[in-house]
């Protein structure tokens, strides 16, 4: 059957967008419900997530002493969210100015229902007025008042009370800032109907079967350790299969003529300010002496990239130039968001970044688009979802050469006949991106790749190319990544594949199982047979009976099983197995099974035939 690839609109529907109001009124409801259990309460924000939402709380101690909500509330606010949603409350909003919403949060005024001595609120009040934005507020019946900019139900008699849940609690600093105070973070489920909510929760314990952390330490492939808090640790397995996903990659990568760099992993501060990290990334950058001079570890590897164009005249005939680096990167995470391979504090990025003429551009970005969707194809995700992510807050150059490079990123994905979604305000501070979502075997979206269009930073490092007329030109800049973290890519195909990979990826593509050890030179001129041709095999000892080395590579997910006896070693054959195969899964004594190779699934097959066959596979990548 073949790959059946999908470009999924990411652009909201009705039925979106009435979800998304049913979990923002629920939030409501939520910071309802603990005020009541907890009148003291200071309350943060409490937006809509994918497949849920959340509200930030600060717990005063009260008569009681309590400061904290615990997982032991949560059925208790749940069955208080139930009862103000059988009372049919009305969500109601309305303007107000910035007079009425400093009263309504003071301590002074405000009202038992949400108002009332709330300095987060007001903070966002100040911040509003000064960034002169509108004020509104929503009421859910008389229970509770939030400033809130809308997208809400208009009654609760909307919402199912079985198609929700609270799921836990979590900390928070508030506006995401670790100097500022830690809140409690109460998160939540919804869906339009109980039997989403089931399926969903379904989805979530089969999830955790897979974690890819627990399948990294029965897989042999990496691991933690507190002497380096966020770092991976790759085990042999690990390696192999990470040198298989990036043998993948650079045969795609050198057939669009790349050339790859490398460049160091320390540079000067004077860099980092200059490039614009320093102003919109230091938080999250480490940083060292060396001889008086102050130095970071990179967090991106683009500015050590464009001192490589700098070092020599480039002319227009050298242009688009695309130079690639795999480079490691440091960023500081705090520890309580480190997880697994999906959040790590160093990690290898494939980067690659373009420097082209302006009238290239277009060329190069759809190049790009179709490098990066062959390269879903070949690992085997199907759908594939594209967003467009346009001008942030903080961002460096002139608007209206964003307004350019947003103007051209549409005119690629239109042209290619790409739908997309706008995601506003969530570009790179040089650039806007279009960001590439994946979805697994499970129905989760994952943002690997990414294009990001770079106007400025040729600008702020000075870059030039010499014009066919010999006057200097300024060169553009494409960003890109396909994989974006590998650690992070490679938990995602853990848990896509559970563990169980596709021929071409496994890190051990073959065991093979001598009946006894009267077999095992014959296993060893096999195996130095497959070893010759670059595949990837192992010997299972005969210490254990046959039945219980099958089981124990069925566990290891290899993807092939081959046993040798004395009827293989006479006819120079091997009698294979594939994995989930039955009989992999027998029990039977050694004997039995050695005695059945004509009844087995791809019975016995000469030697050089399974290498044949073995290698169409793994060049074909078939997953």
């Amino acid at each position: 059957m073949g790959l059946r690839l999908i470009i999924s609109p990411m652009a909201k529907t009705a039925k979106d967008s009435k979800i998304d109001n049913i979990r923002h009124s629920l939030a409501h409801l939520l910071a309802a419900a603990v005020l009541k259990r907890f009148p003291k309460a200071k309350l943060g924000i409490g937006p809509v997530i994918e497949n849920g939402f959340y509200y930030d709380f600060l717990i005063n101690a009260d008569e009681r002493g309590l400061t904290q909500i615990k997982e032991t509330d949560l059925p208790e606010i749940e069955k208080e969210m139930r009862r103000l949603i059988r009372m049919n409350l009305l969500f109601t909003g309305k303007k107000i100015t910035p007079a009425e919403a400093k009263k309504l949060f003071s301590a002074k005024g405000g009202s038992a229902s949400g108002g009332k001595d709330q300095p987060f609120k007001l903070e966002l009040v100040k911040e509003f007025i000064k960034e002169k934005k509108p004020l509104t507020v929503y009421k859910t019946g008389d229970v509770f008042v939030d400033l809130c900019k809308g997208g809400h139900i208009k009654n609760t008699s909307e919402i199912r009370t079985d198609a929700f849940k609270l799921t836990h609690v979590a900390g928070a600093y508030w506006r995401g800032d670790e100097k500022n105070p830690q809140l409690q973070r109460v998160y939540g489920l919804a869906f339009e109907t109980k039997k989403e909510l089931e399926e969903y929760l379904w989805q979530q314990e089969e999830i955790k079967k897979w974690d890819h952390r627990k399948i990294g330490k029965e897989l042999d492939l990496f691991s933690f350790h507190e002497e380096g808090p966020g770092f991976v640790f790759w085990h042999p397995k690990g390696m192999l299969l990470r040198e298989a996903l990036m043998k993948a990659y650079g045969e795609l990568q050198k057939s669009a003529d790349y050339k790859t760099v490398s460049t160091p992993i320390l540079l000067s501060e004077e860099l980092w300010r200059r490039s614009g990290h320093w102003d919109n990334y230091k938080d999250k950058m480490y940083f060292t002496k060396i001889d008086n001079r102050s130095f970071a570890i990179k967090p991106m590897n683009c500015p050590g990239v464009i001192l490589i164009y700098k070092d020599q005249t480039r002319s227009w005939r050298d242009l688009p130039l695309r130079l690639s680096e795999t480079g490691e990167v440091h960023r500081h995470e705090p520890s309580g968001t480190l997880h697994g391979l999906f959040r790590v504090r160093a990690f290898r990025q494939d980067d690659a970044h373009i420097f082209a003429l302006e009238d290239q551009i277009e060329e190069e970005v759809k190049s790009i688009i179709n490098l990066i969707i062959g390269f879903y194809k070949i690992i085997g995700f199907s759908e594939i979802e594209l967003e467009l992510s346009t001008r942030p807050e903080k961002y460096i150059g002139e608007e209206k050469i964003w307004t350019k490079a947003e103007s051209i990123f549409k005119k690629v994905l239109r042209g290619l006949a790409l739908k997309f979604k706008i995601n506003e305000g969530d570009g790179a501070f040089y650039g806007p991106k279009i960001d590439f979502h994946v979805k697994d075997a499970m129905g989760r979206r994952w943002q690997c790749g990414t294009i990001q269009l770079d106007f400025f930073m040729p600008e702020r490092f000075g870059l030039e190319y010499v014009d066919k007329d010999g006057s200097p030109k300024r060169p553009v800049m494409i960003h890109r990544t396909i994989i974006g973290s590998i650690q992070r890519f490679t938990g995602i195909i853990i848990e896509h594949f559970h563990g169980a990979f596709p021929l071409w990826l496994a890190p051990l593509q073959i065991t093979i199982l001598p009946v006894s050890e009267k077999f095992s030179k014959y296993a060893e001129k096999v195996s130095e047979e497959l070893r010759k041709e670059n595949i990837r095999v192992e010997i299972s000892v005969a210490n254990e009976t046959l039945g219980k080395r099958i089981r124990e590579a069925e566990m290891k997910k290899i993807p092939y099983v081959l046993v040798v006896g004395e009827r293989e070693e006479k006819n120079k054959t091997v009698s294979v197995r594939k994995r989930g195969s039955a009989f992999a899964k027998a029990s039977a004594d050694a004997k039995t099974l050695a005695d059945k190779s004509a009844d087995k699934q791809d019975g016995e097959i000469l030697v050089e035939k399974l290498i044949e066959k073995i290698k169409k596979e793994i060049e074909n990548k078939v997953i």
